[in-house]
C-alpha cells in the first residue's frame, strides 16, 4: 500500500509545535511530542524537519507571524488622533494584566537566542517588525527603535521581578522619549500635526497657507 498523499502534514506538524512551545516553553519541544501532537508517526516530523532547530525555527516563526499580525491591527486601529503615549501605555497594561503566557514565550525566544545563534535572526527580526509598526505611531525610525527597547525593559520588570504595571508612569516615559511634553520635548499638538501634515505643506515650512489654487 502507498503512502496516503497529505499535502497538510508539513503544515500541521508546525500547528502542532507550535502548541507544544506554548504549553511547554521552547525546552520542552522534542519530535516524539510534536508527532503525537499532530498525530503523524515520529518519522513524518524528522522528514520534514530534519533537526530539533529546524522544527523549533518554524514553530516559533509561526508563533511570532501570529504575534505580529495581531500588533499590526492593534496599531491600525489606533485613534490618530490619541496620544500615542497613551494608547502604548494602554496596549501594554492590556499586555501584561490579562494572559501573560504570549509574552513570556516572545521573551524565551530572546533568551534562548543569547544562546542559539541560529534563533538570533528570528528574535531580531521581531524587533525590527515591531519598530516598522510603531513608526505609524511615532515619526522618526530612530524613536520607534528606541521605544521597543523601552517597553521591553519595562515588560522584563514586570515579568522578571513580578512588579505591578504602572500605566501613569509607563505612560509618562513614552511621553519623555516620544518628545511629547516637558522641557525639552515638542509639545504632543504639534509633534501629531507634523505626523499628519504632508511635505512641503504650511504645517512643515512654517510659512503661512497661501491662496487656494483652483
Amino acid at each position: 500500500m502507498g503512502r496516503r498523499y497529505d499535502p497538510d502534514r508539513r503544515q500541521r506538524i508546525i500547528d502542532a509545535a507550535a502548541a507544544v512551545v506554548r504549553e511547554r516553553g521552547i525546552a520542552g519541544l522534542g519530535h516524539r511530542a510534536v508527532a503525537a501532537a499532530a498525530d503523524v508517526p515520529l518519522g513524518s516530523t524528522t522528514y520534514h524537519f530534519a533537526t530539533l532547530d529546524d522544527l523549533l525555527i518554524a514553530a516559533l516563526r509561526q508563533i511570532n507571524g501570529e504575534w505580529l499580525a495581531e500588533v499590526e491591527s492593534w496599531v491600525e486601529g489606533v485613534d490618530p488622533a490619541a496620544p500615542p503615549a497613551d494608547e502604548l501605555a494602554r496596549w501594554l497594561e492590556d499586555q501584561l494584566t490579562g494572559e501573560r503566557a504570549r509574552m513570556e514565550l516572545e521573551y524565551e525566544l530572546y533568551f534562548a537566542a543569547l544562546r542559539d545563534e541560529g534563533l538570533r535572526p528570528l528574535a531580531a527580526e521581531c524587533l525590527d517588525e515591531m519598530a516598522r509598526m510603531l513608526t505609524r505611531l511615532v515619526p522618526e525610525a530612530a524613536t520607534a527603535r528606541a521605544v521597543v527597547a523601552l517597553i521591553d525593559g519595562l515588560t522584563l520588570q514586570v515579568l522578571l521581578a513580578d512588579r505591578p504595571y504602572d500605566r501613569e508612569g509607563t505612560r509618562a516615559a513614552l511621553e519623555r522619549l516620544m518628545g511629547g511634553d516637558g522641557d525639552d520635548g515638542e509639545p504632543g499638538t504639534a509633534r501629531r500635526n507634523r505626523m499628519t501634515s504632508r511635505p512641503g505643506s504650511p504645517a512643515e515650512t512654517g510659512s503661512p497657507p497661501g491662496p487656494a489654487s483652483g
